[in-house]
């Protein structure tokens, strides 16, 4: 697994590469500034992030949102803050394991494997989520165009279905694609 570490301190990135590597993990690339963090991540493309801060700042949080919306990838940040509200925002910026105090080389292997594990699961409920808002859209679309078609053929809800049904069939499309096309065409002529 490739990790990509950023740390002012070179003494502090020097335990943390010591531990991850005796952990089997390949540090790609190791920063002295977060500024630089958009830039590596295009040209390292770690599997994980690793972050080591006094305090997130505002600039750091804004990277990571770029990063989870762009190219999601776990990332641990190590810090010295622990002010709920600064745990809150390092959280919701997206990342996956927001450790106080714990910089312990011995520990480092754990904590990043706990991250990529909650990471993965959450990227799991982030598709799920998706599919179901998909799901749903879908389901008013065609809920719509057989209000339209019940209205214009006075037909009950049963028939309206099976009429769309039948034109998604004879066509090859999608049933939500014929749904949209009803819509549309129900728009143009009122």
């Amino acid at each position: 697994m490739r990790v990509l570490l950023i740390d002012e301190s070179p003494e502090r990135i020097a335990v943390l590469r010591e531990g991850l590597e005796a952990a089997g993990y390949e540090v790609a690339a190791a920063l002295a500034s977060p500024l630089e963090l958009l830039r590596a991540v295009e040209e390292v493309k770690p599997d994980v992030i690793i972050i080591d801060t006094e305090s997130p700042s505002r600039d750091v949080l804004e990277h990571v949102v770029l990063i989870t919306r762009d190219q999601p990838r776990p990332i641990v940040m190590f810090a010295s803050d622990d002010a709920p509200e600064t745990i809150r925002q390092a959280v919701r910026a997206g990342v996956s394991a927001y450790i106080v105090d714990g910089l312990d080389p011995a520990r480092v292997k754990s904590i990043v494997d706990v991250a990529v594990a909650r990471f993965g699961e959450h990227q799991r409920l982030r598709t799920e989520l998706a599919e179901a808002n998909l799901k749903l859209s879908e389901r008013k679309l065609v809920e719509r165009a057989k209000g339209i078609l019940m209205k214009a053929r006075g037909m009950d809800e049963e028939e309206a279905f099976q009429a769309l049904r039948r034109m998604a069939m004879d066509r090859g499309k999608r049933l939500v694609d014929i749904a949209r096309q009803v819509i549309d065409m129900a728009d143009l002529l009122t």
